[in-house]
């Protein structure tokens, strides 16, 4: 009996330890602790207030006038003057800013100047002035070319087509895009071997002979005044001109630095 109850009590005392540890290995879910400072110093989200800032002493951009009253019309994408500030026709010529003044504006009175019309052709093709007329959709034939370059001294005939990649001159004269394509300067360029050839003999021409253009606007005639051989990097001859000229360019054989440049006026 004695030995039952020593074996009772013992098996009580294990109980209650096995309890005891099992409490103790349970970790109570309590909340972590956190602490937080001041934010960094300008480190503040944007205000959301639309009242204007005043800045006390300084210039306040609703006292300033940043209306566009004095818009321009661009200039043709990679025309000459694409890259001049100021260039191209005013949108309200009437208003004087004082960023490029040019003649006609007025600043004061009720008197409206407004500029020179430009010039169209009949079918709508092209809008030119000032000595450069800018190549539009609708100065394409339906061929896809520009029109005809031609030299009868050389025996020259060949179709104009816009850009001076080798696409455009295996197929006849290209024409450079940065250039006028009926008023002022405009140039071409073409391959002188091969079996496109076509400006393979322009250097043989002489002052005087003749040169013609034909484009959706009209045809013009050329007289030739200049044969010359220029540095490869000589674009000067690309340059607008006042005058109706036309530039033809082309490789020198095996002379890589240089080109043969030809220009004719309108006669």
């Amino acid at each position: 009996m004695t030995q039952i109850t020593r074996l009772s009590k013992a098996a009580r005392m294990l109980g209650l330890t096995l309890v005891a540890a099992t409490a103790m290995s349970i970790t109570p879910a309590l909340a972590l602790e956190y602490t937080e400072g001041d934010a960094p110093a300008g480190n503040f989200g944007k205000s959301t207030s639309i009242e204007p800032v005043t800045v006390v002493g300084g210039t306040n951009i609703f006292e300033t006038d940043v209306s566009k009253n004095a818009a321009y019309i661009p200039p043709a994408f990679g025309s000459p003057m694409a890259d001049m500030p100021g260039s191209g026709e005013r949108l309200t010529p009437n208003l004087l800013t004082g960023g490029y003044p040019e003649s006609g504006t007025v600043s004061s009175g009720t008197t409206t100047v407004m500029p020179p019309a430009a010039e169209t052709p009949s079918d709508g093709g092209a809008t030119w002035n000032s000595g450069y007329t800018v190549v539009t959709s609708g100065l394409y034939y339906k061929d896809g070319s520009l029109g005809r370059l031609s030299a009868p001294a050389i025996g020259l005939s060949a179709k104009i087509y816009q850009g001076t990649d080798n696409a455009a001159m295996r197929k006849g004269a290209g024409h450079f895009t940065e250039t006028s394509i009926w008023d002022g300067n405009v140039a071409f360029a073409g391959h002188n071997r091969g079996s496109s050839n076509y400006f393979g003999k322009i250097h043989t021409l002489k002052n005087g002979d003749t040169i013609k253009l034909t484009t959706q606007v009209g045809t013009r005639t050329y007289s030739v005044y200049s044969v010359q051989k220029v540095s490869v990097n000589d674009v000067s001859v690309l340059n607008p001109t006042t005058d109706n000229v036309v530039t033809l360019v082309t490789c020198v054989m095996n002379q890589p630095q240089y080109r043969w440049c030809v220009q004719a006026r309108q006669k």
